[in-house]
């Protein structure tokens, strides 16, 4: 029950889409992705097409440095290249199936297109990100909370958005005074990917690549948002896939639009 509702939950933050003013267009070719320094390759958890096209891109890009969302520093640790071409042997090396995210059949594409792209993982402990909930994101990251941008509150606009944002993506059944709490959660996590995207820049020298799901990709407010405070320098460009063509612009600086997955209702398991 625990693994299903943190694939239910993961889902919704992925699907769960504002719109923003922000500038952006229809993804035309891959070609299109090459030239920043950083790439952010979102995704729906669930879906096998995104991570298919994920896999196309980064043969496309050849970075020197991939980060996973999905992977724990241990985690992307434990890789080595003859587990590449091995799925089952490199699942079960990351101990996949007690993860919590979706069947590794549909992310093996991803893994299989790395190359000699180093990997970094971003996933916190569960523990520090349910700690996080209560404490609040300063207090259990470990880079500089002012360079990522955790230290300050965000606007009460913004903050009143990601709240309401929280709250759909949860259908409702969260208490209304839990949802900064998860709002603040959120911003653990964005820190921490810009956090490992700058270590990789700095070792490798880039182009870094970062699969990820939708909600972290976002350049309004996600990970491009907090590495242009923690390391202006960098160049980057998020790429966002959806499941339906969107209303207005996207906050992407590239989008595509996919078949949607069929899946049960995810709210059935808040009822």
């Amino acid at each position: 029950m625990v693994k299903i509702r943190a694939m239910i939950l993961r889902l919704f933050l992925a699907l769960f889409i504002f719109t923003a003013p922000a500038l952006g267009e229809e993804l035309s070719g891959i070609d299109a992705l090459d030239g920043a320094d950083v790439v952010l390759l979102g995704e729906v958890h669930d879906n096998p097409d995104h991570h298919l096209f994920q896999a196309r891109a980064l043969r496309a890009l050849t970075p020197a440095a991939v980060v996973f969302e999905m992977l724990s520093e241990d985690q992307a640790a434990r890789i080595t290249p003859d587990l590449l071409d091995n799925p089952e042997a490199l699942a079960a090396v990351l101990d996949w199936d007690n993860s919590g995210w979706p069947d590794f059949g549909i992310y093996a594409p991803v893994f299989a297109a790395l190359g000699s792209a180093r990997v970094y993982g971003a996933a916190l402990p569960p523990a520090t990100v349910r700690a996080s909930v209560t404490e609040g994101a300063v207090a259990h990251f470990s880079g500089d909370a002012d360079q990522f941008g955790l230290a300050a509150p965000l606007e009460p606009d913004e903050q009143a958005a990601r709240e309401a944002g929280q709250g759909a993506a949860h259908c409702g059944a969260l208490p209304v005074e839990m949802l900064p709490g998860m709002v603040a959660a959120q911003r653990l996590r964005d820190a921490e990917l810009a956090r490992q995207v700058n270590l990789a820049h700095a070792a490798t020298g880039g182009p870094v690549a970062v699969i990820t799901g939708n909600g972290h990709a976002r350049s309004d407010w996600g990970v491009p948002r907090v590495l242009a405070q923690a390391a202006p320098e960098l160049t980057t460009l998020s790429l966002g896939q959806l499941e339906a063509p969107p209303e207005g612009t996207p906050p992407y600086d590239l989008w595509r639009v996919t078949p949607p997955v069929l899946r049960p209702d995810p709210c059935d398991a808040f009822r």
